[in-house]
């Protein structure tokens, strides 16, 4: 398993830093540190007022991803390693991230699913998702594989997102 990072220096990445385009490592051992960065990364969520957060978007390239469809803290859900299932219907709706700031657009995703992982104390859950919490599940999951919701839009939408995305890539330029 990878070497962590200070985690107390942690903060999202925004496109189009690199980390954000690997593939994660899956988690072999809930540690005290892993459960640290689920802490973090929740606060971090939390703070910037977003429904989910994957390791990647802290620049760690592990399989572990925080969803709270409320916003809240109470309501968040982290998971490791998590397998998406049973994808069925379809669904557009607006997305935006917490790595790509500033974009929004409607993203066509499953319409519900089932996401298999495992909790902070090792234990194995399985939670069946539709509306707003079967696109967090996609969304904070295609982030493990190396996968942007811009990466997901129409052609329409890459054209209106364009101006968007040109800013951030000539804000990681300088």
């Amino acid at each position: 398993m990878q070497q962590l990072p200070n985690l107390k220096k942690l903060k999202i990445i925004s496109y189009p830093d690199p980390r954000l385009r690997l593939v994660a490592e899956p988690i072999e051992k809930i540690t005290p540190e892993i459960k640290e960065l689920a802490e973090i990364m929740l606060d971090l969520m939390i703070k910037s007022q977003g429904v989910g957060l994957a390791a990647p978007q802290v620049g760690v390239s592990l399989r572990l991803i925080i969803v709270s469809t409320t916003g809240l803290r109470n309501d968040a859900i982290v998971l490791i390693n998590p397998l998406l299932s049973n994808l069925d219907g379809a669904s557009v709706h607006e997305e935006g991230c917490l790595s790509v700031p500033g974009v929004n657009a409607k993203v066509r995703r499953y319409a519900t699913c089932t996401v298999t992982a495992l909790d902070l104390d090792g234990n194995e859950v399985t939670i069946e998702a539709d509306e707003l919490a079967a696109i967090a599940f996609q969304h904070e999951t295609d982030h493990l594989n190396g996968t942007l919701f811009i990466d997901k839009l129409s052609t329409v939408g890459k054209i209106a997102a364009r101006k968007g995305i040109k800013r951030l890539e000539e804000k990681f330029d300088k």
